[in-house]
C-alpha cells in the first residue's frame, strides 16, 4: 500500500478571476455559489419578483373560477398562499444554507446517475410556461398590429435572449426592479378603465360554478398544485439569498407575501376583468381583456408582464437545460449558447397547436414535480445533513441510483397512471395529492431500509485541510480554477477536483 502523501492543496482566499468573470453569465449553474457571490436582499427581491408578473395566474384563477365559482376559488387560493408559504419558508432557507441548485440538490436524493432527470424535467416545463407567456405577447401583438403570427412569435422569442444571458444579480435583478412599476401602474389602470368603460360587475365575488364529485375549495387547491413547479424555482433562485437575510426571503421575497400578491391580486384582479367583459376564461381571455380596456396600453402592460416572466422562464430553462446536458451528454457549452438552444426549442413549440397540448404536457410534468417536491422536504426533515450542515452532493461519494430514485419513478408513475385514467374522475383530479403523499411515504421507507448512498472512500477530504470550508478556494487539477472547498474532492489518484469536473470522471 502507497504511503505516499496526498499533493498539497492550493488554497487562496479570494474569488478567481477567470470563476468571477464565468460567474456574470453562467451563475454558478453547476458549482456551490460561494458567499461572495450572494445578492443583497432587494437586488435578489427585485429578480425573483419577475415570477409575479405572468399572465398566467391571471388565466388559472379564470379557469378556476369558471369551473368552482368564484368564493370557492377564494379559498383555494388563501390555502394555496399559506401552502406555497410553509413549503417555500423550508426551501428557500435550506437553499440559501446550502447554495445548492435543484440538479446539485437531486445528485443526494437520486443518486449521480439518477438526478440527471430533474434538470431536464425543470427545463421542460421552465420552457413551456416561457411558451406560454411567449404566446400572449405574440397573439396580443397580432390582435393589435395584425401581420403573421410566426413572425410574431420568431419576434417575441429573439427580444427575450438577450435579456437573459446576463445573470441574477448581473442584470436580471436590475431589469425587473425597473419594470416592476410599469406593471403594478398597469394593473391598477386596467382595473379603473374596465370600471369606467364597463361599470362594476356586482356579482364577480359571488359568481357558482355547477358543483362536481370534490368540494370546489379543493378543486381549485388541486388546480393550484399544478404549479409547484414554482418551488423548484424558489431553490434556483434562493441559492443566491445571504444568511442575514434568510428570514426576510423566507417570508417576504419567497414566501406568503409574495404569494399573496401573486395568486390572490393577480388572481383577483383576472376574475374581475373577465367578468367585467363577460369574457369566459381561455389562453388568450386575458389579452381581449386587456386590449378592450387599455387599447395600445394594454399592449405594451402585456409586453412589460410576459418580458418580466420569460426572463425568470428562459434563465432556468437555459441553466439546468446546461446541467443536464454536462452531466448526461458530458457537453460543456457556455450558458449563452444554451439559452439559444432554449430559445430554439421555445420557437419551434410555439410553431406547433401548443395551446392545445400545453395543459397535458403540464400535468405530467406537474406529476414529477409534485413528487420531487415532497421528496425535498422529507428528505430535509428527517435526513437533513451529512456533514458540516450540508447534503452530500460531490458526485464521487454518491451512488450511481439510489432507493429514492426508484421512490420518485414509481410515485410519478402512479400519478400519471391516475391523471390518465378516465374511469374514476375523482382520483384523476386528486392524483396531485395522491403523488405527493406516495412520493413522500416511500422515500421515507428508502430513508430508513435502503442502502446509504453516500459512499466511502479512501481519499482524504480537502473539507478536512482547509480551516473554513466556505472562505478557502482550492484549485481543481482538471479545469485549474479555484472554488470553495465545500465543493472540492480528490480522485482515486488523490488528484483535487472540483464538483462539476468530478461528475465528468467516469
Amino acid at each position: 500500500m502507497s504511503t505516499t502523501p496526498d499533493p498539497a492543496l492550493e488554497v487562496s482566499f479570494a474569488d478567481d478571476p477567470r470563476v468571477v468573470k464565468e460567474a456574470a453569465t453562467e451563475d454558478y449553474s453547476t458549482h456551490v455559489v460561494p458567499l461572495s457571490w450572494r445578492s443583497g436582499r432587494w437586488s435578489l427581491a427585485m429578480a425573483w419578483g419577475a415570477l409575479f408578473s405572468a399572465m398566467f395566474w391571471l388565466y388559472v384563477a379564470v379557469t378556476s373560477a369558471d369551473a368552482v365559482g368564484t368564493p370557492a376559488t377564494v379559498v383555494g387560493m388563501a390555502l394555496s398562499v399559506l401552502t406555497y408559504g410553509v413549503v417555500n419558508l423550508v426551501l428557500s432557507r435550506y437553499a440559501a444554507r446550502t447554495g445548492l441548485t435543484v440538479a446539485l440538490l437531486s445528485r443526494r436524493l437520486f443518486g449521480v446517475l439518477g438526478s440527471a432527470l430533474a434538470p431536464l424535467i425543470f427545463a421542460a416545463t421552465a420552457l413551456y410556461y416561457g411558451v406560454f407567456e411567449g404566446s400572449i405577447i405574440a397573439v396580443a401583438f397580432q390582435k393589435y398590429f395584425g401581420g403573421d403570427i410566426r413572425i410574431w412569435y420568431l419576434a417575441v422569442v429573439l427580444y427575450a435572449l438577450p435579456l437573459v444571458i446576463g445573470g441574477v444579480r448581473i442584470w436580471l435583478d436590475k431589469l425587473n426592479g425597473v419594470l416592476l412599476p410599469l406593471y403594478v401602474a398597469g394593473l391598477v389602470a386596467v382595473v379603473v378603465m374596465a370600471t369606467v368603460k364597463r361599470g362594476y360587475p356586482h356579482d364577480w365575488l359571488h359568481s357558482a360554478a355547477a358543483g362536481g364529485a370534490l368540494p370546489g375549495w379543493l378543486t381549485s387547491y388541486l388546480i393550484y398544485m399544478g404549479v409547484w413547479i414554482m418551488m423548484m424555482y424558489t431553490i434556483d433562485y434562493a441559492r443566491f439569498g445571504r444568511a442575514e437575510d434568510q428570514g426576510f426571503h423566507a417570508n417576504v421575497t419567497f414566501g406568503w407575501v409574495f404569494y399573496l400578491c401573486t395568486f390572490a391580486v393577480n388572481g383577483l384582479i383576472g376574475i374581475y376583468l373577465l367578468r367585467a367583459w363577460h369574457i369566459a376564461g381561455s389562453e388568450t381571455g386575458v389579452v381581449d381583456a386587456f386590449l378592450h380596456t387599455l387599447g395600445f396600453a394594454g399592449v405594451a402592460v402585456i409586453f412589460v408582464s410576459q418580458t418580466r416572466i420569460n426572463t425568470a422562464n428562459y434563465y432556468l430553462a437555459s441553466t439546468n437545460l446546461e446541467a443536464f446536458a454536462a452531466r448526461v451528454l458530458r457537453v460543456r457549452l457556455p450558458r449563452a449558447a444554451w439559452v439559444a438552444v432554449a430559445g430554439a426549442i421555445a420557437y419551434l413549440l410555439m410553431l406547433t397547436d401548443v395551446l392545445g397540448y400545453l395543459l397535458r404536457a403540464l400535468a405530467w410534468q406537474g406529476v414529477f414535480v409534485t413528487a420531487w417536491v415532497a421528496i425535498a422536504l422529507v428528505h430535509i426533515a428527517v435526513r437533513g445533513a451529512d456533514r458540516d450542515g450540508l447534503p452530500e452532493f460531490r458526485p464521487l461519494r454518491l451512488a450511481p441510483i439510489t432507493a429514492g430514485a426508484g421512490s420518485w419513478v414509481v410515485a410519478s408513475a402512479i400519478g400519471i397512471t391516475l391523471t390518465e385514467q378516465t374511469a374514476h374522475a375523482v382520483l384523476a383530479q386528486l392524483a396531485p395529492l395522491v403523488t405527493v403523499a406516495l412520493a413522500a411515504g416511500l422515500y421515507w421507507l428508502a430513508l430508513l431500509f435502503g442502502p446509504d448512498p453516500v459512499r466511502s472512500t479512501t481519499s482524504s477530504d480537502p473539507r478536512d485541510e482547509v480551516e473554513d470550508i466556505w472562505e478557502a478556494r482550492v484549485r481543481c487539477h482538471a479545469c485549474d480554477r479555484s472554488y470553495v472547498a465545500v465543493e472540492m474532492d480528490r480522485t482515486a489518484l488523490h488528484q483535487v477536483v472540483c464538483s462539476a469536473c468530478a461528475a465528468d470522471s467516469r
